[in-house]
């Protein structure tokens, strides 16, 4: 945590900002019963002890795209719509900022009541403090249903046995591309089983015919780690005190491809990155690129949404990626620890996690549903393009993937930040890849060795 409490005092301005950049939800149409919450209305519209006289509100915060930002106030509206006594106060922003401005909440003792959480170094982070309400006695009482649900999914939640998010589904790491770009020319599309090589052959190929980047640029944090998964290791040791790989030849031999890329122009230099504003702004949905290694599967549907052209998913390339490709909660949902009202929060949980229309209106931005009953009637009612994609996609995955790493340590997120820090100064030839790895390792351990 101690970035976090670094980071306390700057950012406690955002809060008092961002507390008045959504302001609650009201009105709208009820959510019908024909596929409502599974398990009939038992399951919906609880209240905390002491609230059934007087309304109740919640303040909920989450990170996304626009796209999700407005399904996400349509999900509220359906929730209030079939609890009038509950008002849902909004905070959201993009990704960037989002767990700053939560630093400063945390400082003050004011977490949202319900808060999307990232999977691994950031939920782990809260959890390790405190800062996050144990669910399991609402899975236990029934408040929140998870029947059905796999049991690896349910303790994906979970921080040193504790419950401390629900996922909000499952999600994968996936390469997007545009077909139409590769008609005409002699350059293979991505595949399920391309190696490292044909990813070099492919994305420079792509880049020479169609005289634009052959593929997007990706930051070392998630790609590293799929990398290292690839190589049979890992970012962290099993008790998180270190790093989970010996051999520095890795990274310096994952700096040299990415930086290979970038002089022969095949992928853009941070220079480009760094002004790309969100999913609806990604180079593939520019028409800048034909092939997407940025993102996550539960993000497809909204770079479809803002794409002309219609794309397709494909798993990473290396020659063990089904070691590499893993599952993943797409985000989870959290309760503040200092909430006064965690049954209403794990109700609204329940309500989103088990309801059909949820999902109708959400599709795959937020992964796939992990209850099968929901799976089982979005199907059955049918589903977009692009959720269909999605769905295979995770089926193609589950089939070839293994367990996600969790043993992040709570400074695991200035790691990371250390790892970015570093490919930005080996990508613009500050350092050499081997210098890079070498800088890397000893930043690494520094930031461990204290925490």
């Amino acid at each position: 945590m101690k970035k976090v409490w670094l980071l306390m005092c700057a950012a406690l301005m955002i809060v008092f900002i961002a507390a008045c950049a959504g302001s609650g939800t009201g009105g709208g149409q009820e959510a019908g019963s024909d596929s409502g919450s599974s398990g009939g209305s038992s399951e919906g519209g609880g209240s905390d002890e002491g609230s059934s006289d007087g309304e109740i509100e919640l303040r909920m915060s989450w990170w996304g795209s626009q796209a999700r930002h407005d399904m996400t106030e349509e999900i509220i509206t359906m929730y209030e719509e079939e609890n009038p006594n509950v008002t849902i106060n909004t905070e959201f922003s993009g990704f960037d900022g989002y767990f700053e401005r939560m630093a400063a909440q945390a400082s003050g003792g004011n977490l949202p009541d319900i808060m999307q959480q990232n999977f691994g170094e950031y939920v782990n982070q809260y959890a390790g403090e405190g800062l996050l309400a144990d669910l399991g006695p609402y899975i236990e009482d029934g408040t929140i249903n998870l029947e059905g649900v796999e049991d690896t999914v349910v303790e994906s939640g979970q921080v040193d046995g504790t419950q401390v998010g629900i996922p909000t589904g499952t999600n994968a790491m996936m390469v997007a591309y545009n077909p139409e770009a590769f008609e005409g020319t002699d350059v293979e599309m991505p595949s399920n089983d391309w190696t490292w090589q044909e990813y070099m052959d492919i994305t420079s190929g792509i880049s020479e015919a169609t005289g634009q980047y052959g593929v997007s640029y990706t930051e070392p944090d998630n790609f590293f780690e799929y990398y290292l998964r690839e190589n049979g290791k890992a970012m962290f040791n099993e008790d998180g005190t270190g790093l989970g790989y010996e051999d520095d030849q890795l990274l310096a031999d994952y700096f040299s491809m990415m930086k290979q890329q970038i002089d022969n122009e095949v992928s853009p230099d941070y220079s480009v990155v760094d002004q790309i504003q969100g999913l609806e702004d990604e180079l593939i949905t520019r028409g800048e690129t034909s092939i997407h290694i940025k993102n996550w599967s539960n993000q497809f549907q909204t770079l479809q949404n803002t794409t002309d052209t219609p794309l397709e998913i494909a798993m990473m390339p290396g020659e063990n990626n089904d070691q590499g490709m893993f599952q993943k909660p797409s985000m989870l949902w959290s309760i503040g620890e200092n909430s006064e009202h965690k049954e209403q929060a794990a109700d609204f949980i329940n309500f989103y996690t088990n309801t059909v229309e949820v999902f109708e209106v959400i599709g795959g931005d937020r992964g796939v549903p992990i209850k099968p009953d929901v799976r089982e009637a979005l199907r059955e009612s049918g589903l977009t393009e692009a959720q269909e994609k999605i769905f295979d996609y995770l089926d193609v995955v589950a089939e070839n993937s293994s367990a996600p790493d969790t043993n992040f340590p709570a400074s695991a997120s200035e790691v990371l930040q250390a790892l970015k820090d570093t490919d930005e100064m080996v990508m613009y030839g500050e350092m050499t890849p081997q210098e890079g790895a070498e800088h890397f390792r000893q930043e690494a351990e520094s930031i461990l060795s204290e925490q």
